[in-house]
């Protein structure tokens, strides 16, 4: 079996999530989404509109979605590509570059994004800006 990994915020979920999960789940068998923690979007700077239970249920009702498991630091992806005998990790263009690091212990994929949608995009258009954790 193939086991892919991404990682994510995944906040206001939107066809453009959809579209990269698809398309990372099409790399392997076995889909492993690593969900950013409210506690590691707050070290980031980002602000969620709904909490990490109410995100990692959405990824769970996907049907690409094999697993998901938290994200509480940048530095936990080596120990996750081992632990879970990851073949693939794949993120978004807009990474390109940033994680060439993990190409020593798995193949590392960059895929494009869906340019037209973005969460950032939706909450400007609504005029959301940084919306405040859990509502």
């Amino acid at each position: 079996m193939k086991k892919v990994i991404t990682y994510g915020t995944f906040d206001l979920l939107h066809y453009g999530h959809i579209n990269i999960l698809k398309r990372a789940k099409e790399q392997g068998d076995y889909l492993i989404v690593a969900l950013s923690t409210n506690e590691f979007n707050e070290v980031k700077g980002k602000k969620c509109y709904f909490s990490y239970e109410e995100r990692k249920k959405l990824l769970e009702a996907i049907r690409y979605v094999d697993l998901v498991i938290p994200e509480n630091n940048w530095e936990q992806k080596i120990n996750d590509i081992k632990e879970f005998h990851v073949d693939t990790f794949v993120i978004g263009d807009d990474w390109e570059g940033k994680f060439d690091f993990l190409k020593e212990y798995c193949k590392v994929i960059y895929l494009g994004r869906t340019p037209e949608i973005s969460t950032t995009k939706i909450k400007q258009e609504l005029g959301l800006g940084q919306v405040a954790i859990g509502k």
